[in-house]
This record gives structure tokens, C-alpha cells and sequence, in this order.
């Protein structure tokens, strides 16, 4: 919708920069906010019986409240489509598909990883930093939830960050760009999270659920936080060179990206299992090679090679 209002192209991209830095609005608060609700929840007090379940109800009740909210606000606001000349779908025939456009098959691909890349990416970090055992992060056993969750809201703040910014430059500068700046910029953080050792660490500001303090994490912490201004601007990039040229075809497009959302539940699958097996450095190869086909994407995938397919609505 924001693509199609913004006309495609720079300025397609730049509304769906502004419309995501929204999002990365919630996902910032989140983790911090329920990060110091049941912070200092540790397994010592749930086997000793001081606390239980319902110490995490006030949790479910706003995730309750909050899903009410977002159902009456859809309810009662009616959303228009902007193209009103526009045919009902289901009386449309056209005589091709998005399938047949290589650059949108690929860019598919790629939001289909990139969505597994940004959720798996603060995911995998909040499991080893709250992770008190020698395989984890070996943060104090009572503040571990704490930071574990403030720093995951860290990674999804710097992607408010990074999507405020992108629509600020997204009118100036190429979805192609753009991509291949910060997937460049990704793999090299992420190749140092996996290479460095664990130990070597850092100081960072955290909220640890009574008040700010700088708590030592480790250093790798530090540059998967800083993946979240890389990974901010890629679904914006990578759907607007995807439905680029498509014309009569975006609008299903549109909705073949919004399935391939699934991605974001099944790499974290892929990357924990990793993680099992093996270290939780080590499972961020799976995110490796998903910023290495991203920036293939951007290289080379995204051009259109199917231009003799007529777009236009006749």
C-alpha cells in the first residue's frame, strides 16, 4: 500500500521506511518493557515457590489489551484502496503471473530470509545472554532476563533508528544502494560475532528492572545489537526492487510477500537447533548466509531480465 501510494520507485521506498520505523516503535519497547516486569524472575524463586505463573499475568493482560486496541482500530476505520478505477481481482484474468518475473522470484527468496535474518538475529542473542549455564552468556544469574531483554530491545531501537534515516535519504538514494551498503555492512559484524571469543567483553547501558547501570556484556553482544541498523531498511529495499516493473502484477505480489513472512518462523527453527547442537556463536552462520544471498539480491537478483512481459493494464 505505502509502495503503491508513494508511486514505486525512491519514494515507494521511502514511505515504507516511515510506515516501519512505526513498527520498530513497538518492537523497541517490548522486550525492555517486559524484560523488567519478570526480570528478576529466576528459576531459583519459581522452584522455591516464591513465584508463579501468575506473576507474569499483568504481561498477558496487555498483550490482550493491545490486540483488542489494534481489532477495534480496524474495525471501525475504513482503509480505501487507492486505485478505485481498479477491477474486482477475482474478475481478472491476465495471461501471466508474478512467478513469471525472475527479479520478484528471487526477491521472494530474499524476504523469506530476511525475515528469518531480522527475528533470529536479537532472538538467538536474548537466549545466550539470559542463558546463566557455561554454554550462555554467564551474566549474573539474577539480572540475566534483564539484560537479555533490554539488550534485544537495543537491536530493535537501532532499527527505529536506522529506518528513521532511511526515510530520510530513501527519496535521494536507490533501494540498490541502500541493500548492498548494509548487507556489506551485516555480513561484517556478523562474521565478527562468530569469529571473536565470547569473553572478551564490553560495557553497555542497560535497565536491569530497578535502574540504568553499565553492565559488562560480551563484546559480540555489541555488534549483533548493531545488525539492527543493517537489517532496518531491508524489507523496504528488497520489496520495492521485487515488484519493480510489475504492474498489473503488484497487487499480487503484494500479497505473495506477505506469506513469505513465514521465514521469520522458521530460520530462528534452524538457527536454535544450531545452537543446541553446537554454540550459539556458531548458529549465526544460518544468518551468514542469509545476508550473503540478500546482497547477491542486491548485486545481481533484483534486475529485471523480463522486461518483454506486458505490465500495463489494457
Amino acid at each position: 500500500m505505502l509502495n503503491l501510494l508513494g508511486g514505486g520507485g525512491n519514494k515507494g521506498n521511502q514511505l515504507i521506511q516511515i510506515g516501519a520505523t512505526f513498527n520498530s516503535l513497538a518492537a523497541t519497547i517490548t522486550p525492555m518493557f517486559v524484560g523488567a516486569l519478570i526480570g528478576d524472575i529466576t528459576k531459583e524463586r519459581v522452584l522455591s515457590g516464591e513465584v508463579t505463573i501468575n506473576s507474569v499475568n499483568p504481561v498477558l493482560y496487555i498483550a490482550l489489551g493491545v490486540f483488542a486496541a489494534a481489532f477495534l482500530i480496524l474495525l471501525f476505520i475504513p482503509i480505501e484502496d487507492p486505485d478505485e478505477n481498479r477491477k474486482k481481482r477475482s474478475e481478472i484474468k491476465y495471461e501471466h503471473s508474478p512467478w513469471n518475473f525472475r527479479h520478484f522470484v528471487l526477491g521472494s527468496i530474499a524476504i523469506f530470509i530476511y525475515v528469518g535474518v531480522e527475528v533470529g538475529i536479537p532472538g538467538t542473542l536474548n537466549f545466550f545472554l539470559a542463558d546463566i549455564s557455561d554454554k550462555g552468556a554467564s551474566l549474573d544469574p539474577q539480572k540475566a532476563a534483564a539484560i537479555a531483554g533490554f539488550v534485544a530491545g537495543t537491536y530493535w531501537f537501532l532499527m527505529l533508528i536506522g529506518r528513521f534515516l532511511g526515510s530520510l535519504v530513501g527519496g535521494k538514494v536507490s533501494s540498490k544502494t541502500m541493500l548492498t551498503f548494509v548487507s556489506i555492512v551485516g555480513i561484517i559484524l556478523v562474521l565478527l560475532a562468530v569469529l571473536l571469543p565470547k569473553n572478551i567483553t564490553t560495557l553497555m547501558p542497560v535497565f536491569t528492572g530497578s535502574s540504568f547501570s553499565m553492565v559488562q556484556v560480551p563484546l559480540i553482544a555489541l555488534f549483533l545489537v548493531l545488525c539492527g541498523l543493517c537489517t532496518s531498511i531491508m524489507w523496504g529495499s528488497i520489496f520495492n526492487l521485487a515488484v519493480e516493473g510489475l504492474g498489473k502484477y503488484t497487487a499480487a505480489a503484494s500479497g505473495i510477500f506477505m506469506m513469505m513472512v513465514v521465514g521469520g518462523g522458521i530460520l530462528p527453527l534452524l538457527q536454535n537447533w544450531i545452537a543446541d547442537i553446537s554454540t550459539y556463536q556458531a548458529s549465526y552462520i544460518v544468518i551468514l548466509v542469509g545476508l550473503l544471498y540478500i546482497l547477491f539480491y542486491a548485486l545481481i537478483g533484483s534486475k529485471n531480465v523480463n522486461k518483454n512481459i506486458p505490465v500495463e493494464v489494457e
